[in-house]
């Protein structure tokens, strides 16, 4: 639990203070990414990019929490399933927050595009859905958790890769999506009673 909650605290941080240092330039690594994706986002390539960076956006949060409100809702009977499955709907909620801190920095995009840049809304919306699978997985199915967390992380690098791709984030952008969510989730998950995971005893 306290380490969790280092962890938690030290990642905010560094979320934070990457969103201050780049909030009105562009990083070395930022400059020489897009520099060497000039222009791909127009190929078509980048139009099955886009379709991929889509369906790995901000509509899957809200999937995942109707999913776990009909799940709550069908195991209300079974309160150990219905306790974990609220907390983890909070959980969503608190890492998919992060999107806010666009508001906070106005960093200008890497081309023309709506809304501000840092961070990413859907590397933060792919990294809330990742999160909250992963420790409602070490919760209710810990025999898949492994298999679940390889799955997880995979996605996450997707959903970052193709908005550089596309040249609407910054690599910080993502990055900083990525960092974000993990820290308010350790903290969030950790004052929830979600970290450490625990598995089902049988007798419950």
């Amino acid at each position: 639990m306290i380490r969790a909650y280092a962890w938690g605290f030290a990642l905010l941080a560094l979320f934070l203070l990457l969103g201050y240092w780049v909030h009105d330039s562009a990083w070395p690594l930022d400059l020489a990414v897009a520099d060497a994706l000039e222009g791909f986002w127009l190929t078509p390539a980048g139009d099955v990019v886009w379709v991929v960076s889509d369906l790995l956006g901000p509509v899957l949060p809200i999937v995942m929490f109707l999913v776990l409100v009909f799940w709550a809702v069908w195991y209300r009977r079974d309160a150990y399933t219905f306790n974990v499955l609220l907390r983890s709907i909070v959980l969503l909620a608190a890492c998919r927050m992060v999107s806010l801190f666009k508001g906070v920095y106005e960093r200008d995009r890497p081309r023309d595009y709506v809304d501000f840049s840092y961070p990413s809304g859907h590397v933060v919306s792919m990294a809330s859905v990742a999160f909250t699978g992963i420790v409602l997985c070490g919760w209710l199915t810990r025999h898949l958790l492994r298999r679940v967390t390889v799955i997880a992380v995979v996605l996450v690098v997707v959903s970052a890769a193709c908005r550089v791709l596309l040249d609407v984030h910054w690599v910080t952008d993502v990055l900083g999506g990525t960092v974000g969510v993990t820290g308010i989730g350790l903290l969030v998950a950790a004052a929830l009673h979600l970290i450490p995971l625990k598995e089902r005893r049988v007798s419950e």
